[in-house]
């Protein structure tokens, strides 16, 4: 339990004045928020800055903020991984897939499908981002925000309500535009109050020296044996990349973000910038658990499980007065995740489903209906939150094992269908379903698994390290397309092949160049991190 001041209470209630003021003044200010493409687009107008910290901070939610921690106080900073490889996968976003989607000019990534392969394709994406947000995303940042305010003593469901509540008002009236503004405010704040929280933990553990002497030596490194049972070195480099490509790359909930640029330059650079704010988690969420853990093997504060790794440093070790501002940081990652589920939640229904079959609806009845979506959302999100601990322990990697049964068909589609021209629509649904039937009977099983015995096949088939079930199961739907393909030649349009080529052609000019330098940069930022914590 964190007791709080009341300098502490007034810390929080400044910054939710804060984030609905600057969500109010921007609703006020576009007059145009009517028009489907500025409420769910923002007006395809943003600058690299504004892409890069939404990138940022939509990213940031309970994974990081209670799953990070806490694994990193269970295993140490191997769970950083996934961090890292990102900025890898942001650079593959910015120069390979940016062009495609913005020279197509889509509003969604199962539009693209649909442009690329066909309306089958479509649907499939849809139904399965939207079940996937609530499964992963909605429930779990709502859980994460419910465990923030428990930790002040606001009951759980409160705490939930409030968070839901809160987002839902700025998310539903202002659009894409007011989400990525209130990022921008919510990553400085998150970002200024995770490094305050490491320092304050470093000063009371007795510096970097003291915390490498104090927990357990493979505690600082990243690269674990290939029979390590959650980030084996082998499905770090072959499974882990897979996960990374579905989520930055082909994801709604990110990959709006980029759509809404102005322009190509300012996108790419968006997910360069993005790419250099990934670094950070590493240093303000892994290693706040780690520090946790050294003081609880001190003797200087009780963790009752892992997960609780931050709420309980923040409680034991900040000052009073600044409590608040930690409090808030960690509302401010929830909050910009959420919103941004919501937002591109209500995309995809909104332009997949609804204008689908009312293609003529005015502008500002889709507008409509996007908001009319987060209430349901909301609903089915905070009925999942029950069910979340019975896949695994902790809730990193409960989220991570969840994409890796959905996520290897998608981003073998998205990648080999953008690669072959040869590769076709009944190739694509092919690898989509076959993928998901394996999927999804791995995932039935680890769930059978905890209450009847399996036979030593299954038995094996469940224990595959979820990384390695990725890449696996990537290869398996690769393969898929590609024969599904060569035995069902289709003759494709001109526009479902310009897909397949790189759009504007192979000039290199002075931005990207710059891009270019920036680009090289950040991998000799992650190499250098990479060979530290080896």
């Amino acid at each position: 339990m964190i007791d709080l001041s009341t300098a502490d209470v007034i810390t929080i209630a400044i910054y939710f004045l804060i984030i609905f003021y600057t969500a109010f003044f921007l609703t006020r200010k576009d007059k145009s928020n009517s028009e489907s493409s500025d409420y769910f687009l923002a007006g395809r107008n943003l600058s690299w800055f504004l892409v890069g910290s939404s990138l940022f901070a939509s990213n940031i939610g309970s994974e990081h903020l209670i799953g990070l921690a806490g694994t990193g106080a269970s295993s140490g900073v191997a769970v950083a991984q996934f961090e890292i490889l990102a900025c890898f996968i942001l650079l593959i976003l910015g120069w390979f897939f940016v062009p495609f989607y913005l020279k197509s000019g889509v509003f969604t990534m199962p539009e693209f499908l649909e442009m690329r392969f066909s309306s089958g394709a479509r649907m499939y994406l849809s139904v399965i981002s939207v079940l996937a947000y609530v499964i992963t995303k909605i429930s779990a940042t709502i859980y994460a925000g419910a465990v923030v305010f428990e930790t002040i003593g606001v009951p759980f469901w409160t705490g939930a309500s409030i968070v839901v509540i809160a987002t839902g008002i700025y998310t539903v009236f202002g659009g894409l535009r007011a989400v990525i503004y209130t990022d921008a405010v919510q990553m400085v704040i998150m970002i200024l109050g995770s490094i305050l929280l490491t320092i304050f933990g470093l000063n009371q553990l007795g510096g970097w020296g003291e915390l490498q002497a104090t927990i357990p030596a493979d505690f600082m490194s990243m690269w674990k044996p290939a029979t390590h049972k959650d980030f084996p070195w082998t499905g770090i480099i072959f499974g882990a990349p897979i996960l990374g490509v579905w989520y930055w790359c082909t994801d709604q909930f990110v990959v709006q973000r980029v759509l809404s640029a102005k322009n190509i330059t300012e996108a790419r650079r968006g997910t360069i910038f993005g790419g250099f704010l990934k670094v950070l988690p590493l240093f303000i969420f892994v290693i706040p658990g780690l520090i946790a853990y050294a003081l609880s093997q001190k003797g200087s504060l009780e963790l009752a499980s892992n997960d609780q790794a931050l709420p309980v440093l923040i409680g034991s070790i900040v000052p009073t007065g600044l409590k608040g501002l930690l409090i808030a940081s960690l509302l401010a990652a929830l909050m910009s995740s959420l919103s941004s589920v919501f937002n591109s939640c209500s995309t995809l229904i909104t332009y997949d489903f609804y204008k689908k079959i009312s293609p003529n609806t005015s502008e500002k009845k889709l507008v409509a209906f996007g908001q009319a979506c987060t209430v349901i959302l909301v609903l089915m999100g905070m009925a999942w939150i029950p069910l979340m601990k019975i896949i695994s322990g902790e809730l990193f990697t409960y989220l991570q094992k969840v994409q890796a049964y959905i996520s290897p068909p998608i981003a073998a589609v998205f990648i080999f269908g953008i690669l072959f021209k040869t590769l076709n629509s009944t190739g694509a649904l092919w690898a989509l379903w076959s993928g998901f039937i394996i999927g999804v009977s791995r995932l039935g099983l680890e769930l059978a698994s905890s209450k009847v015995t399996l036979s030593p096949m299954l038995q094996s088939f469940v224990e595959i390290n979820f990384l390695h079930f990725a890449f696996i199961l990537f290869v398996i739907c690769s393969v898929v397309f590609t024969i599904a393909s060569k035995l069902s030649p289709q003759t494709q349009t001109e526009a479902q092949l310009a897909l397949t080529r790189t759009p504007g052609g192979s000039a290199f000019g002075d931005e990207e160049k710059k891009d270019a330098i920036l680009s090289l940069l950040l991998c000799i930022v992650i190499f250098s991190i990479w060979f530290y914590f080896s």
